[in-house]
């Protein structure tokens, strides 16, 4: 099988695992008129952690190179058993010969519950190599622009989102490069780190020059600016916590101030990216 067609079957294999997947098996409400038989596009997204643009690439077989993560969470949001979860990373990764990643980052249950009862509060969080595992509902609206989602450093150098999307784009670049430094002095053998650090020097001359240039230690504001062209500019306190009996797992939120326009601004997104009665 040549990679178009296996990139047929991928969204093919999608759109029929989807169709099957009850809302009730996946812990959703069966309130109202469905319209499909099975599950939203939106609802596979959410529940996958990937922004629904990224979930309707992959089922319209224009995105080539879904990462071990996306395969990981469509498995676990379309429920999928064994043979099914193994079918599925044949035909999203067939002719890619690298080998697993190093470390494989599963997001425990408990911390999901935690992070999908914030319903205005964004929060994901974030792998070893900051991978994003996992987000809430609003952390999908909020991320819902960009295509290479599955990664902060891609996210911020590789993505034409990045540099409108992050207000302080110099300094974001800046701690993020320093933390990734870190995680490979700790880990220097680690194949992932290996593929990202090239990956973003290949792709990326700003990457290049930040990680040449001499370590400096930072200091990263708490309050984060952000932009999203359908709310507008967003300022809200970022937090990290670390998630204990997961080394290098990390919860991230952030919150606005009670009152704010940013606070406004949360709930509208929120809105706009509520689920209609309609399939995209």
């Amino acid at each position: 099988m040549d990679r178009l067609s296996t990139i047929g079957a991928l969204g093919e294999f999608l759109r029929r695992r989807r169709a099957l997947t009850r809302p009730e098996q996946v812990g959703l409400g069966t309130q109202g008129r469905r319209q499909v038989p099975g599950l939203r596009r939106e609802e596979v997204a959410r529940l996958a952690g990937l922004s629904v643009g990224h979930y309707t690439r992959l089922e319209q077989g224009r995105e080539l190179h879904p990462t071990w993560q996306t395969v990981e969470g469509l498995a676990h949001a379309l429920r999928l058993d064994e043979p099914a979860a193994a079918e599925l990373h044949r035909l999203a990764r067939p002719s890619v010969r690298r080998r697993r990643p190093s470390r494989t980052e599963r997001v425990a249950p408990e911390v999901l519950r935690l992070m999908h009862s914030w319903t205005d509060v964004p929060a994901y969080v974030m792998g070893w190599s900051q991978d994003m595992l996992a987000r809430n509902p609003l952390a999908v609206a909020l991320h819902g622009r960009f295509t290479h989602d599955d990664n902060l450093l891609r996210m911020i150098f590789l993505d034409r989102v990045g540099r409108e999307f992050f207000r302080d784009w110099t300094e974001t670049a800046r701690a993020a490069v320093a933390e990734l430094r870190d995680t490979v002095l700790m880990a220097p053998g680690d194949q992932r780190l290996t593929e990202l650090v090239g990956e973003l020097a290949i792709k990326s001359p700003p990457f290049r020059r930040l990680w040449a240039a001499p370590e400096s230690r930072l200091t990263v504001r708490r309050v984060a600016r952000l932009f999203h062209p359908e709310v507008g500019e967003l300022r809200l306190a970022r937090e990290v916590f670390l998630i204990a009996g997961t080394p290098g797992q990390r919860l991230v939120t952030y919150q606005s101030e009670p009152g704010s326009s940013s606070a406004d601004a949360l709930a509208l997104l929120g809105a706009l990216a509520a689920p209609d009665s309609c399939e995209r």
